[in-house]
């Protein structure tokens, strides 16, 4: 079985890579908006998990999502 790289990051980690404070990570984590894994007592979250964070809050320009709206009608 292959396994492509994932790296488990700490929350201070986590919260260097999305460029936030470590209280935001611990958050998203006790309301369990993103997910995450527990090393022990440790908890961990894939930089995986943290792109699609990313693109699920992304806000698009007006002009994607004007285009979208046209495209559904």
């Amino acid at each position: 079985m292959t396994h492509t790289p994932d790296p488990l990051l700490s929350p201070a980690e986590a919260a260097e890579y999305l460029g936030t404070g470590v209280r935001f990570i611990r958050r998203l984590v006790q309301e369990r908006r993103i997910r995450y894994v527990k090393v022990g007592r440790h908890v961990r979250i894939r930089t995986s998990v943290l792109d699609a964070y990313i693109d699920d809050h992304t806000v698009p320009t007006l002009r994607e999502a004007r285009s979208a709206y046209r495209k559904a009608a």
